[in-house]
């Protein structure tokens, strides 16, 4: 399993997108997306709760609720063991970044998140679990 991650890690990190952002966006992006992890790593979803675009936070109403679909549908972003961020891509005024994440029992996981900006600001405006074919190599 190890060398399967090192050969994806190798292919993710040298090819990059033509469709990428700049390197700014791209540190935001990343920021948010680290920051929102490290709140739920802390429990803290209040603090998660703030990356979230306006139409999620319109959603699920409370950073409580929120808190509660985070551990119940993405364990592995609510505990990760390792993220590492893998290819930005801006699709039709869309930005979505991939993100790989290890579970705490050695799982991997592709993610790809969403990104909206609002008021100068980066913010998550939806995540969804890539399939298994979506991640080869």
């Amino acid at each position: 399993m190890l060398r399967i991650f090192a050969a994806l890690s190798l292919i993710f990190c040298i090819a990059l997108p033509a469709g990428a952002q700049n390197t700014s966006d791209a540190r935001g992006i990343e920021g948010v997306i680290a920051s929102q992890i490290d709140a739920f790593r802390a429990d803290d979803f209040d603090r998660a709760f703030t990356y979230a675009s306006p139409s999620i936070q319109g959603m699920f109403g409370t950073a409580e609720r929120f808190g509660q679909m985070v551990r119940q549908g993405y364990p592995m972003v609510y505990r990760p063991d390792e993220l590492r961020f893998v290819e930005q891509v801006e699709d039709g005024g869309a930005v979505r970044q991939k993100v790989m994440i290890r579970d705490m029992q050695g799982g991997f996981h592709m993610l790809e998140y969403e990104m909206t900006e609002r008021d100068g600001a980066w913010r998550i405006n939806g995540v969804r679990v890539l399939e298994a074919a979506q991640v080869g190599v």
